[in-house]
């Protein structure tokens, strides 16, 4: 029975962390987001080239899946150090969708939600100062260094277990793996663009719906 409840999780996290919300939400707008910015499957690359409200919706559902994913292994009543490996899974599952022929996103918004999960507190405080950093500079990579930096801190404080202060290193590592591995070969203006965060239809040379820049 522990070992179905085993599988039941790791597969759970990984189907819902395979929804590609980023394809789905920009198909609405005729924009195959595959095709466009820096390719990427995940919400940056949807503000960017889709528009504001469609870029939030695919933010909160990303973040969602890995947030769910979470709470459902804990309903299920799966152990602590499993619960740890499902958040994994679902960033997996993100960033190699068996959707889209294993082609996905980078994991920074359902890495977000897991931790969010299991490290609420922490992850709202340093929340606020990925916020900051991000709306100063506009890049994606100061946000995601401010939002994760703390959090061996904030979970010290707070008194976590060693193994969520480890995890808080470890899993955003996942994310920033595969935005090396996704952003290697290309070319250096679509690099650059992924380390970016700007709304599609602010001055960006951008034909909004078309998935065409000019």
């Amino acid at each position: 029975m522990e070992v179905l409840k085993v599988v039941i999780s790791l597969v759970a996290a990984y189907v819902l962390g395979a929804i590609p919300f980023a394809y789905l939400f920009g198909k609405i707008k005729r924009v195959d987001i595959r095709t466009v910015g820096d390719y990427n499957v995940g919400s940056a690359n949807v503000f960017r080239h889709v528009g504001l409200g469609l870029g939030i919706a695919t933010l909160v559902a990303d973040i969602a899946k890995g947030a769910l994913a979470i709470l459902l292994a804990k309903a299920i009543n799966v152990s602590g150090i499993i619960i740890l490996f499902v958040g994994v899974a679902a960033v997996i599952g993100h960033n190699w969708t068996v959707f889209l022929q294993f082609r996905g996103g980078r994991g920074l918004a359902t890495a977000i939600g897991v931790l969010l999960a299991l490290l609420t507190k922490e992850m709202l405080i340093a929340a606020v100062l990925g916020i900051i950093v991000l709306v100063v500079t506009g890049s994606t990579a100061w946000f995601g260094l401010a939002l994760f930096a703390p959090l061996l801190l904030l979970s010290w404080w707070f008194g976590e277990p060693v193994s969520l202060m480890l995890y808080a290193i470890l899993l955003p590592c996942l994310a920033g793996f595969t935005h090396w591995l996704t952003t290697q070969n290309l070319p250096a203006d679509k690099q650059k663009e992924a380390l970016k965060l700007w709304v599609a239809g602010k001055g960006k040379g951008e034909r909004r719906g078309t998935g065409q820049v000019t």
